[in-house]
């Protein structure tokens, strides 16, 4: 990989890709993967060492859970640290959700209460998984679909102080902020434009699916990129400028020629922006 390539517009990695995205060439193209996929050798392995030549990798982890109230699993950070020190992404995330207890892991990224506790616990959570990976992460807002009680916190407000007492970044959703809007009725635009621009170190846009026994919107990732999505991405990278943005697909996967169009949306998008001064 050039160290000196500037990830512009970016794709989720698929296995049934891996040729075609190794032979790709367009300009800002860089991949993302769940490095879970991948920490435990192998072929998969193999092929993201020869993807990483070429283009620049993110890793998007799933399992960490770092609002648990417990500490990160030093086996599992130990074996994502060696991820990391091979491939040399330059970008790593997770989730600002829960997914495990007491040694069972649950099939899911679930909500909590932003209470003052659990930023405590998450702050610790992050600052130990930053030092143990020896890197800077980023943390995503969550997708909601019903209202909790026991918040101390609004969400942005944690993010932002949960930036502040750990240094890390932000990975701004919009998909995720669409679908909450929808479901519990807030302003999906206020929300974009009161997120701290300064925090944020990449973007994920991706398609929803409608339940229409509940109304609710679902972040699927099995459709594309819905036009409210698209207005409110332009929407923000018009106030932040130009910031890595990913296409996420994670079901009813189409050709790689359909990915690439619309992560060329996204590009387009972001080579009309001014950064701001």
């Amino acid at each position: 990989m050039n160290a000196s390539t500037q990830p512009g517009a970016g794709l989720g990695l698929k296995a049934e890709h891996y040729a075609q995205a190794l032979s790709c060439d367009a300009r800002g193209l860089w991949f993302e993967v769940h490095p879970e996929n991948y920490m435990v050798g192998g072929p998969r392995l193999a092929w993201l060492e020869r993807i990483a030549e070429r283009h620049p990798l993110s890793l998007h982890g799933v399992s960490l859970s770092l609002a648990a109230d417990a500490a990160p699993d030093e086996a599992h950070l130990l074996r994502l640290r060696g991820l990391v020190e091979r491939v040399q992404p330059v970008l790593i995330s997770e989730h600002l959700a829960w997914s495990a207890w007491r040694g069972q892991y649950l099939p899911d990224l679930l909500p909590f209460p932003r209470s003052h506790a659990a930023l405590a616990r998450i702050t610790e959570n992050v600052q130990r998984t930053q030092q143990a990976l020896g890197r800077r992460i980023a943390i995503e807002n969550p997708s909601h679909y019903l209202h909790l009680d026991g918040h101390d916190w609004d969400e942005i407000d944690f993010l932002t102080e949960l930036a502040l007492r750990t240094g890390c970044g932000l990975l701004l959703d919009i998909n995720n902020v669409h679908v909450s809007a929808h479901n519990l009725g807030f302003d999906a635009r206020r929300y974009l434009d009161r997120f701290p621009a300064a925090a944020i170190l990449e973007i994920h846009l991706a398609g929803h699916s409608h339940d229409e026994s509940s109304a609710l919107l679902i972040d699927s990732h099995d459709a594309p990129i819905d036009e409210s999505v698209w207005a409110l991405y332009q929407h923000l990278i018009q106030r932040i400028g130009p910031r890595p943005t990913l296409i996420e697909r994670d079901d009813h996967i189409p050709a790689f020629g359909d990915l690439l169009a619309e992560r060329d949306i996204a590009q387009a998008i972001l080579n009309l922006a001014e950064v701001p001064a």
